[in-house]
């Protein structure tokens, strides 16, 4: 209308604004007609949304939560986790994996994404770690490894240890992904 008012005919509208020339003409005659009322959404046919705003906020406010508070044996949610959630909780009787990730995708809310980070904390980690780096470049002790000569790294897996993080993970939230600190305490072994 903005573009009418300066004078613009519909086709250098419809260029300037990256639609068809008939779009242009349509809004101008709704406007001449109805004024600024003119210009509102109209009701649309199709099907009504089969989950109320109130569902569609509870589903985002439960991807927001960390899985441990609804009591989920998970360390972050995935669609089809949150899917079984909703319905279990009560929040909709029947929601699919996809209509999930829909309804999240609208305030970028990925919960299966997450960050972690570590601080470091050893004053000899630059010194610790370049010795692995150094590995990595077949060096050892500044002289390159000659071609019969190898690299082997294992690590054995005969329990389970129990850790806690030191610092508490932070839920997802809009365009945020979920925080998880790197850093833990151990608390012993479990046989497996």
């Amino acid at each position: 209308m903005l573009d009418a008012a300066h004078g613009y005919s519909n086709a250098k509208i419809a260029r300037r604004r990256g639609v068809v020339a008939d779009t242009a003409r349509l809004w101008r005659g709704r406007y001449a007609r109805e004024g600024l009322a003119g210009l509102a959404d109209r009701r649309r046919s199709g099907r009504p949304p089969k989950f109320t705003p109130v569902q569609v906020a509870e589903i985002k406010a439960l991807a927001c939560q960390l899985p441990a508070e609804t009591g989920a044996p998970l360390s972050r949610w995935t669609c089809p986790d949150l899917a079984a959630c909703a319905v279990s909780q009560g929040i909709a009787a029947g929601i699919s994996a996809s209509t999930i990730r829909r309804i999240l995708a609208t305030d970028a809310i990925k919960p299966w994404q997450y960050r972690s980070w570590l601080f470091i904390r050893d004053p000899d980690f630059a010194v610790k770690a370049g010795r692995v780096l150094d590995l990595y470049s077949r060096v050892w002790d500044g002289s390159p490894l000659g071609n019969d000569e190898y690299v082997i790294s294992s690590d054995e897996k005969t329990s389970i240890q129990a850790r806690c993080r030191c610092h508490p993970t932070l839920p997802p939230g809009t365009s945020r992904t979920m925080r998880a600190s790197h850093d833990y305490d151990r608390g012993g072994a479990l046989a497996a």
